[in-house]
């Protein structure tokens, strides 16, 4: 700065003829800036610009940049003990499998788009990464740049592909009520109560592996859903509480079920109100993997229902009770779901629906049309007035 001492900063010309800036940063440390300037009014900009991000709270701490971002996203995995077993276990996999292997040793400052947009990104859609792993890896990825951003290591998240995050599963299948009759008498007998609530309750099959007698009040036809059963990769079983308050709730199961029930618990459920509902043979909590291998493919495929997964009944369970009329709040109470994301999937039209409702505009079409017809030869057809039209608008609504 001619004509005086520097305000800010100090700028100095190296024996490389190239100009160096220097700064007192607000940690206190003098630092130089991360690269050198080819003018002195190169270096006085980026000096201007410094002071600026300083006195706006906009600084970036160099250092902390540094970190790996495998190193920041153990951390930041570790630093989250109150995620499920099973929600760790997921992202330690896709942190494992598909992070570390492209951004683990650079520093997570020098992440940008780019390299999240093409690099990654693109490698995984050329490798054939399925969609639903894709996106979850991505939104794990943007969840770890968005504490970045807080932790003030870097200023931008660099996940920003519009829709990455979304899954597009392919549409599960949903079993008519004869299927799913049909797959209660193929399976073990012990399992026949479990096929039906999961797919008439719909439960998730946490919630059913973890229900006990005194959740279930047969003669209020009602089960009580508090608690469920979590399984992760290398951890043993534990109870816990539903993910959401929405997921505590007391489900109406129909009575044609209670006859079953009642056939189950005396036959597989020992005495005492913490007996479990559903175990494997030898009386111990049921695994989902031991129960798919040993009990689940064996009776799709005898019901010959080709491919069908045990949540497949949840889902078919949701379609019925939509299909009965059930209203958006009834579909979440009964789903267990804070909000109306999922519930909406269910309340879409179908074109046996749109056949229903095109009988019954033809049922009325067809019963004025009885009536003109009937009507004395000669007599005229009145126009309703404005006000009775006004009065059957306001008496429609």
């Amino acid at each position: 700065m001619a004509g005086g001492k520097r305000r800010f900063g100090r700028i100095r010309r190296l024996p490389s003829k190239r100009w160096q800036a220097r700064y007192l940063g607000p940690d206190g440390i003098d630092r130089p800036a991360p690269r050198t300037f080819a003018t002195k009014r190169d270096a006085e900009i980026w000096l201007a610009r410094t002071e600026v991000e300083i006195h706006s709270d906009r600084w970036l701490d160099p250092d902390a940049g540094a970190i790996s971002f495998g190193d920041y996203a153990e951390a930041w995995i570790n630093e989250r003990p109150a995620l499920r077993p099973k929600t760790i276990g997921l992202y330690r996999y896709l942190l494992r499998r598909h992070l570390r292997p492209a951004f683990g040793n650079y520093p997570v400052a020098d992440i940008r788009e780019p390299m999240v947009r093409r690099r990654w990104r693109q490698k995984m859609l050329a490798d054939q990464v399925s969609e639903v792993t894709l996106a979850k890896a991505y939104r794990l990825l943007k969840a770890i740049m968005n504490t970045a951003v807080e932790d003030r290591i870097i200023g931008r998240n660099p996940c920003r592909i519009k829709g990455a995050g979304q899954e597009r599963s392919a549409e599960r299948p949903v079993l008519t009520i004869a299927q799913v009759f049909a797959l209660a008498d193929a399976i073990d007998q012990r399992y026949r109560a479990l096929v039906l609530l999961a797919s008439l309750g719909s439960l998730r099959w946490g919630e059913l592996a973890a229900l006990r007698r005194t959740d279930v009040d047969l003669d209020a036809r009602l089960v009580r859903v508090s608690r469920q059963l979590t399984e992760a990769r290398g951890a043993p079983l534990a109870f816990g509480t539903p993910k959401t308050d929405a997921g505590k709730r007391t489900v109406a199961i129909p009575e044609a079920l209670i006859p079953v029930l009642r056939w189950h618990l005396a036959r597989f459920v020992v005495e005492g109100d913490e007996g479990l509902l559903f175990t494997s043979p030898d009386g111990m909590p049921l695994r989902h993997s031991n129960f798919r291998n040993r009990v689940w493919l064996g009776a799709v495929d005898r019901a010959g229902l080709g491919e069908l997964h045990f949540h497949d009944l949840r889902h078919t369970g949701n379609q019925l009770a939509a299909g009965t009329g059930a209203t958006l709040r009834e579909l979440m109470d009964r789903m267990g779901h804070s909000t109306a994301r999922a519930a909406l999937i269910y309340l879409h039209g179908s074109d046996q629906r749109q056949r229903e409702i095109a009988q019954a505009l033809s049922d009325l079409a067809e019963a004025e049309i009885n009536r003109r017809v009937k009507r004395p030869k000669g007599q005229p057809v009145r126009k309703p007035s404005g006000t009775y039209r006004a009065r059957r608008g306001q008496n429609a609504s």
